[in-house]
């Protein structure tokens, strides 16, 4: 039977057939990172030397904003290579750190976005116990809480999706090295361990998702008993920059793992894949510095 050890090199989506596609490809992704590297930078910066920013809420949007970092960083370096100098080949063994960061950091970057509804929740449902309930204490241990699982949970499906054996060619048919791509070049029944693993991981994010829910709903009927106008409106602006990001975050990465085989084809599983791993990153620092005077 074939295995990983047999395919050496794995051929990765091109991004455009021409070269002059290519080249376009190649500038725009490079304007996307350097727009995110920019955004994020400028944030974590911001929020390392302003003494006024040393509150929970900035400190979370830290972890999100490395967690950005860090998920562009994983997917574009590569694509961008690939557009510049017309190649697509990438060995297997390659694959294998990409897969894992990516889904370490949007695992993770998931739990924060849970965490931060939790802030916002504490802070406008139950401002008096604000400083009990969200000290510098218990915010280290839900954000290590958060890159620990993030951290396990990818570690525990790269090292099932590498252990699979692959017999369905070398062709992946995305940009850049992802789960779902390399089970489709598996033919035999093990993977259905990694389904497994999917599924329980799906409970556990619609289980973050329900709280998340929950958590808003406490909010916005808290907002709404706000006698004063303008309270209101600043408790709501509070709010909608984290809803942004997390309706951003939560429909491009449900419709990328969650959508019907029968839908699935490359071109649209390419623009799903940017829409969750490239453009957040890049927008995320322009939706929390609209409505935010302090950044």
């Amino acid at each position: 039977m074939s295995n990983g050890s047999s395919i050496p090199q794995c051929l990765l989506l091109p991004l455009a057939d021409t070269r002059v596609l290519q080249l376009w490809h190649f500038w725009l992704f490079r304007g996307i990172s350097l727009a995110a590297l920019l955004g994020n930078s400028l944030i974590n910066t911001s929020t390392a030397c302003d003494q006024h920013l040393h509150t929970p809420s900035y400190f979370f949007l830290l972890s999100l904003s490395l967690l950005d970092l860090g998920c562009i960083s994983t997917t574009v370096p590569k694509s961008k290579a690939n557009s510049l100098w017309d190649s697509r080949d990438i060995s297997y063994t390659a694959c294998a750190a990409p897969i894992f960061f990516l889904h370490f950091f949007l695992i993770a970057e998931f739990y924060f976005l849970t965490i931060m509804s939790y802030d916002r929740y504490v802070a406008i449902c139950k401002p008096l116990h604000y400083g009990s309930l969200l000290g510098s204490r218990a915010c280290v241990h839900m954000a290590a809480a958060a890159w620990g699982t993030g951290f396990l949970t990818a570690l525990l499906h790269t090292a099932n999706t590498f252990s699979l054996p692959l017999c369905g060619g070398n062709a992946v048919e995305q940009f850049f090295c992802e789960i779902p791509q390399f089970l489709k070049l598996s033919r035999s029944h093990s993977y259905l361990r990694e389904v497994g693993l999917f599924v329980i991981a799906v409970c556990v994010t619609f289980g973050c998702f329900v709280f998340i829910v929950g958590s808003y709903v406490q909010i916005f009927r808290a907002v709404l008993r706000i006698p004063s106008e303008q309270r209101c409106h600043k408790a709501f602006s509070t709010c909608l920059p984290h809803l942004a990001m997390l309706s951003l975050f939560v429909s491009t990465s449900a419709f990328a793992y969650l959508k019907p085989p029968t839908i699935s084809s490359p071109p649209l599983d390419l623009v799903v894949s940017v829409l969750y791993s490239v453009v957040p990153p890049a927008v995320n620092p322009l939706i929390c510095s609209l409505r935010n005077q302090e950044l």
